[in-house]
């Protein structure tokens, strides 16, 4: 399939996010019995629904999806895949057919087993355009004539997409109970969330918490803790408070300085993980960006290592593409280098100099990811130096993703671009193919490049054909990639915590230590 502009925009949506305030309980009955495992969250939950509307392709909101829905595929803490409720699945030798097996045992959590006419439901549903799946042509729409026979579901292939399987275990890729949704309808599940995951929903409080209860009959056994409480607390300084003063357990997204801090004290622990998200300053093609020499100063210009070692303390990894170390398409042959020499002089030949400097703005978020202000105050300051005058605009997340599915986005914007299944159609792809709503750069070169990779059959072809797409975007400068995000978790050290390089702080696989 060679994907162009209208097809694209047919399959393809947006993706949003909703904030949120602190927790406005406490729950110190339930914490004294020992059962319940208490997170301070960054980031609030806007909605019951893991699969349709603007906030379903957020990665930021997967933990607590995780804890309730059960995905069709999961995945490892190192992002390799395992069964889910699908216990075998695959493509026919020429990539035609599809085949998935359900999991004999599997029930939601009202106890009626998952059956293969349940996943048919869902997929239907997810690739509905009316559905609101911001990915449902693209992904799911790429199968139909879905048909099951007891466990065993098949179905055809519409236009071959190689990550089709892995965004079972990604945004988007959760099962509801059609029994119960289509009860109470989208409005009704709001208020009474089911899922078949290992916790079922007991209280919710929008833009304060939710308290989970262990679901006894879930397939993948009993979790260590009863209950699980997520407080929704955005601001960093609390979630430092709420861990430090013990009314919370396990925290995230902290500043370094915090967690190095915090990680010392007595009775708390750390980890900080390299984790599936990058940051990245999209480039949008308007004004001063359409001048190659200003794209390419602004990336000659940032000395990335000195922003991880003096400003991250360390805790992040610098890149040269939109693909982590983890990523299938990662090529460390591809770089660009810092030399503010070279920026100056590529800038003179536009005109431009310390003394008439070219002017742009660049908007950021602040504390919705450790240091992201303070590291955009560092570029800025690295700009100037050489000739580029870039105004900070400060918006809230929620923000950027309105504004980027507008294609309104200022000429810099500063963004966290996750993709835990580390397929190159998911980073490079979706952040950079014109078409696309998530992209803010739309050339036909690049365009021309990409289009005819959403198809591609040959894996080693079109895994190289990625590595061929990321040098040439370095090589013109279409977008900034910065470092790899470190996730700081700091928890009580009494307690057992795995770490997810998909960013996940998952309640169900934290126990209480022997």
């Amino acid at each position: 399939m060679v994907m162009n502009r209208r097809s694209f925009l047919q399959v393809a949506g947006t993706a949003s996010l909703a904030g949120g305030l602190p927790l406005a309980f406490s729950p110190s009955q339930v914490q004294a019995a020992g059962d319940t495992l208490t997170i301070a969250y960054n980031v609030s939950l806007p909605s019951w629904d893991p699969t349709t509307g603007l906030s379903s392709v957020n990665p930021g909101l997967q933990s607590i999806w995780k804890s309730v829905f059960d995905q069709y595929i999961d995945q490892n803490p190192d992002l390799s895949f395992k069964p889910g409720v699908l216990t075998e699945w695959g493509w026919n030798a020429d990539k035609t057919r599809v085949h998935m097996k359900v999991r004999d045992g599997a029930t939601w959590q009202d106890g009626k087993p998952i059956t293969g006419e349940d996943i048919v439901w869902n997929l239907n549903r997810a690739a509905n355009p009316d559905s609101g799946n911001p990915v449902g042509g693209l992904i799911w729409g790429s199968v139909g004539n879905l048909k099951a026979n007891g466990n065993e579901v098949t179905g055809d292939v519409n236009a071959y997409v190689a990550d089709f399987f892995k965004w079972m275990a990604f945004l988007t890729g959760y099962i509801l109970p059609p029994h119960h949704y289509e009860k109470v309808g989208a409005e009704g599940f709001e208020k009474d969330p089911m899922g078949s995951g290992p916790y079922r929903v007991v209280e919710f409080v929008r833009g304060s918490f939710v308290r989970l209860e262990a679901y006894d009959g879930y397939w993948g056994g009993k979790p260590a803790f009863r209950n699980v409480i997520f407080k929704f607390v955005t601001d960093a300084t609390s979630r430092v408070a709420e861990v430090e003063s013990g009314a919370s357990d396990i925290t995230l997204a902290i500043p370094f300085e915090e967690y190095d801090r915090l990680k010392a004290k007595p009775g708390l622990a750390g980890v900080a993980t390299p984790v599936s998200d990058i940051a990245m300053i999209f480039f949008n093609d308007t004004g001063p960006m359409e001048d190659a020499n200003v794209r390419k100063a602004a990336a000659h210009a940032v000395d990335k290592d000195t922003i991880v070692n003096r400003l991250l303390r360390g805790y992040g990894v610098p890149l040269h593409t939109l693909q982590a170390p983890e990523y299938a398409a990662f090529d460390p042959t591809t770089t660009v280098e810092y030399n503010p020499d070279l920026a100056r002089s590529l800038l003179a030949a536009s005109g431009y100099s310390t003394d008439n400097p070219v002017r742009f703005t660049i908007q950021t978020t602040r504390g919705y990811l450790p240091k992201d202000y303070e590291v955009i105050q560092a570029v800025v300051a690295m700009w100037r130096k050489v000739g580029i005058e870039a105004e900070i605009e400060v918006y809230e997340v929620a923000k950027h993703y309105e504004l980027r599915a507008t294609d309104t986005l200022a000429p810099a914007a500063f963004y966290n671009w996750g993709d835990s299944i580390g397929d190159p159609n998911d980073s490079t792809g979706f952040a950079m193919f014109g078409p696309s709503p998530h992209s803010t750069w739309d050339t036909d070169d690049l365009d021309a490049m990409i289009g005819p990779l959403w198809g591609e059959k040959d894996e080693a072809k079109r895994i190289a054909g990625w590595k061929a797409v990321d040098k040439y975007i370095a090589k013109n400068a279409y977008v900034l990639p910065l470092y790899q995000q470190v996730q700081p978790v700091i928890y009580r050290s009494n307690l057992d915590f795995t770490p997810h390089v998909a960013n996940y702080v998952l309640p169900f696989t934290t126990k209480p230590k022997d």
